[in-house]
């Protein structure tokens, strides 16, 4: 792990986009939390607090657009600007004092969302231009146990700072790290040409997109293998509270749960760069799907060991489609691409988890939940088994390109 840490670090662009990754991320985990708590304490509605999250999510479906945006600028001082202008408009929320305020904030949080899928294809893309392409694997799998691993402290903090502050302080907070952001990413040193004219329109832009995703044999399995984990990894997360009540804990319980399952995910990303190279990415990928069947049959045993064991081998698993799946699009993605099909790939990935949720709230009601568990390994079983028995492609390869 230091090795990997070392290796990404040494790098002067990599340690940069690392460090960026780490304090927005750090102030996102923080505002994402206290956006519901703050709707709630105005308004005493659940259902509006419950919205806040909706309103950061729903631009994620635009994902293919954005991404072309992504692709005709470039990545450097668009990724300043956006930070930039993400830490003005989250000044407007020093404004909300009251429930009459209500409307900004969810305006605030619309166009977050939409930047935040905006930051990230253009990340996506600067950083296959600006990091060694044996550094990849490193990067993402030590940007996903930094976001992890933010996901852990950051909440905490920033419900210490609206407790005694208020929610206007923690927008500060946050509007303050994404202009260190924009700070970390306007030191970057890589050269990026202007984008060439292209005469087609926005819609055939984003197809292009869809479509070299769609047609590339090194691509499509991990995506779809993606998204189909993400989907049961909604499901399974909708069980969290009826296994911590098979358990006989309060639903306080949950939060022992995801600190294991967060610890797990920090640890493999770590590790992520190493075993990819030994393994490769669909070999990397479906192991890691495997072990994520493997925490749902661990969650059906009724001891508390074996439920936190599964949190861990849950949080080691999941991340590693997701890294392995974008690791690749930055390998095997023409430059001019790799904005858009970054893009529509988080969608394809991470969309189908509000499905899941969804279908696991229904579930759970009528089914019962040792039956539930074990339909879901063996179902994560079958997503893996086609990445576990393919012949791997080598890191090195890339498609010809026109």
């Amino acid at each position: 792990m230091a090795t990997t840490i070392g290796r990404v670090l040494r790098d002067r662009n990599a340690g940069l986009c690392l460090g960026a990754v780490v304090v927005s991320g750090f102030g996102s985990s923080a505002m994402t939390l206290v956006s519901g708590i703050w709707v709630k304490e105005l308004t005493g509605s659940d259902g509006l607090a419950a919205l806040c999250t909706l309103a950061l999510w729903a631009p994620l479906l635009l994902g293919p657009l954005l991404g072309t945006l992504a692709d005709r600028t470039r990545g450097r001082p668009l990724l300043v600007a956006v930070n930039a202008g993400l830490g003005v408009l989250l000044l407007a929320l020093l404004r909300v004092d009251s429930a009459a305020w209500l409307w900004l904030l969810f305006a605030v949080l619309v166009v977050y969302g939409a930047c935040g899928v905006v930051t990230d294809a253009a990340e996506a893309a600067l950083v296959a231009r600006a990091v060694g392409r044996d550094l990849l694997g490193d990067f993402n799998g030590l940007r996903m146990a930094a976001n992890e691993g933010m996901k852990l402290l950051a909440p905490l903090a920033g419900a210490a700072v609206f407790a005694t502050w208020g929610g206007p302080r923690v927008a500060l907070l946050d509007a303050v790290t994404f202009v260190l952001a924009g700070g970390m990413f306007a030191l970057l040193r890589v050269s990026e040409g202007r984008s060439a004219p292209d005469p087609e329109g926005w819609r055939e832009r984003t197809a292009r997109g869809a479509r070299h995703l769609w047609g590339d044999a090194r691509l499509r399995p991990l995506v779809v293998a993606g998204g189909l984990t993400m989907l049961s990894s909604g499901l399974g997360g909708a069980l969290v509270y009826a296994i911590v009540e098979a358990l006989g804990h309060s639903p306080t319980y949950t939060s022992v749960l995801y600190v294991a399952q967060g610890a797990g995910s920090v640890a493999v990303g770590l590790a992520s760069g190493a075993l990819m190279r030994r393994f490769g990415a669909r070999r990397y990928a479906g192991a890691g799907i495997a072990l994520t069947g493997v925490s749902a049959v661990l969650n059906a045993l009724p001891w508390d060991a074996a439920v936190l064991a599964g949190s861990v081998a849950n949080g080691v698993g999941l991340p590693c489609v997701l890294v392995a799946a974008l690791t690749a699009v930055q390998r095997e993605t023409p430059g001019e691409l790799v904005g858009r099909v970054a893009a529509t790939a988080n969608t394809l990935m991470f969309t189908p988890t509000a499905i899941g949720i969804a279908l696991g709230a229904a579930l759970v009601e009528l089914v019962d939940l040792r039956l539930l568990l074990c339909v879901l390994a063996g179902a994560r079983l079958l997503i893996a088994a086609p990445l576990l028995r393919a012949v791997s492609v080598p890191a090195t390869s890339r498609p010809p390109t026109a």
